[in-house]
């Protein structure tokens, strides 16, 4: 029998094990931090030189220039055409839905005029140059090329640069193949910290960009933490999560499948069931039990589920909108009869999976909603990435004579009262004297 937490909302310490379960540890390991502080520091000293260095010693690819890490777009095309139908089918249906989604959060600029003809407004521009880091190797996500990628072509940045490693030379084809369809301009085949330091500071080749997204490993999060402030990054990602409501009345494998999908990523991964029908808790273990041996990653989701994963006996479906508000989870499916009714209530999660027949896993390819979400019960104040992430706003203050009199009359009022006579000069300069 598969080992996973059982809890009860009713028992006297709930509150603790709740603390326990949702408990990890993000980015903060003093030895790792001095590793990338060490890496980020070389880059930005010896430029290309340190990358070529450490793409050799930690991917075993040798390269006399960087330039030779280069994939140009011919190659990505041909990656693209060289697959097999249904690959390159479903590819581009995926990336059509995507753009599609994306495209409607795409934000104008915007003016208007006041009475005395003052203009305010905001214009809306986007980044110049956004960096997407890809993880390589037997981590290959071609999903999270099109997801980064797609909403900064959308908002209009002109120049997006890809790094993906590829350890002793393995190249991944479907990855190739998502950089062309979401019209990626340069791909570098670098990984690790010392990617994530080239694009913050730049390289006598590998240009410096304006903004970071994209998942990786503890060395990547780590440098994305330490070079945030020279550059945007998208979030310090933690393990994927899913939380599961239903009211007993899906089929406990599809229930107990979604579980596995998200704790096959890794052994820290989460899942989490929350149900008030206690036999349902027990057909679902019972199908977690029968499905678990017929998992490639079985080893790594019995990990996962042993871990981090419970099955949590809730009262009501009050007390169950209060805990998923409470764990703020990435991945919410409310697996219920009706749930556009409780949808007014989940005020925390990163993306809401509706209905029986709404799996996580299409969010992860398909469905078009972004897949990059906040983890580790960031959904109380952070969003998915989309199109907003990629533009940014510029205030428009455009004041006329008879405005800019009006106004001054204000501000020389606060400025004199904040002490600052030179802000209240420079406003009562613009004032108009009364005939």
């Amino acid at each position: 029998m598969m080992t996973i937490r059982r809890m009860n909302s009713q028992s006297a310490n709930f509150e603790q094990e709740l603390n326990q379960l949702l408990a990890w540890e993000s980015v903060n390991d003093h030895n790792l931090q001095q590793t990338v502080l060490d890496i980020i520091a070389r880059v930005r000293q010896a430029g290309d030189s340190a990358v070529l260095d450490y793409t050799q010693r930690f991917d075993q690819v040798s390269a006399s220039h960087v330039t030779n890490l280069m994939i140009q777009p011919a190659q990505l095309a041909a990656a693209y055409h060289q697959l097999t139908e249904d690959k390159r089918s479903a590819l581009a249906t995926a990336a059509e839905r995507i753009r599609h989604y994306h495209s409607k959060q795409k934000q104008e600029s915007w003016q208007y005029r006041e009475v005395d003809g003052t203009v305010l407004g905001q214009q809306i521009t986007p980044l110049d140059r956004v960096g997407i880091y890809v993880p390589g190797g037997k981590a290959s996500y071609p999903s999270s090329v099109l997801m980064n990628a797609i909403p900064a072509k959308v908002a209009g940045v002109p120049e997006v640069i890809m790094c993906v490693p590829t350890p002793r030379g393995e190249v991944n084809n479907l990855v190739l193949a998502a950089a062309h369809l979401a019209g990626v301009d340069k791909v570098f085949t670098i990984g690790g910290a010392q990617a994530v330091a080239a694009l913050a500071y730049g390289t006598q080749t590998i240009p410096k960009v304006d903004k970071i997204v994209g998942p990786g490993n503890s060395y990547v999060a780590t440098a994305k933490r330490l070079v945030f402030g020279q550059v945007g990054i998208d979030m310090i990602a933690g393990p994927s999560e899913i939380l599961i409501y239903c009211d007993g009345k899906t089929h406990p494998d599809w229930i107990a499948m979604d579980l596995f999908s998200q704790a096959e990523h890794d052994e820290e991964a989460q899942a989490i069931l929350i149900s008030e029908d206690a036999a349902y808790l027990d057909a679902v273990q019972q199908s977690l039990d029968k499905l678990l041996p017929t998992l490639e990653r079985a080893v790594i989701a019995r990990a996962s589920l042993a871990g981090r994963g419970a099955l949590i006996h809730v009262q009501n479906e009050v007390e169950a909108i209060a805990l998923i508000n409470r764990i703020a989870p990435e991945h919410l499916e409310l697996s219920v009869e009706n749930p556009e009714a409780l949808l007014p209530h989940i005020r925390h999660a990163g993306a809401i999976f509706m209905g029986r027949y709404t799996p996580e896993a299409l969010g992860d390819y398909c469905a078009g909603p972004n897949h990059v979400l906040p983890t580790s019960g960031t959904a109380r104040f952070s969003s998915p990435l989309g199109v907003y992430d990629f533009q940014k706003r510029s205030s428009i203050i455009y004041c006329s004579a008879q405005g800019a009199s009006h106004l001054a009359e204000v501000a020389s009022v606060l400025a004199r009262g904040e002490s600052l006579t030179a802000h209240a000069r420079s406003a009562e300069y613009r004032m108009i004297a009364e005939e």
